[in-house]
């Protein structure tokens, strides 16, 4: 899967968990969870769906890792072997 599957993938669980925003219009480098306004259950929600989409185990340790889209796409693309997109 491409980054850029990726990023899809991603956005689409953020509609899933904030479905009164609309995730393409956040800025990829800012926290989610206050740029949705999502609680901690949302964003445990979010890893669980990205997880159960992609096949990507997510240790609690690495949820910081995921609190930004580009952050959530380089670390996504880093754990299925693709690195960071050149």
């Amino acid at each position: 899967m491409k980054p850029d599957e990726i990023r899809r993938v991603v956005l689409e669980e953020l509609s899933n968990i904030a479905p009164e925003t609309d995730p393409a219009g956040i800025d990829p480098g800012a926290d989610l969870r206050e740029a949705l306004d999502i609680d901690s259950m949302d964003f445990l929600n979010f890893i669980t769906a990205l997880h159960k989409r992609l096949g990507a185990a997510i240790p609690e340790t690495d949820y910081p890792k995921l609190f930004t889209i580009d952050d959530a796409v380089d670390y996504l693309a880093s754990k299925r072997g693709l690195g960071r997109p050149g």
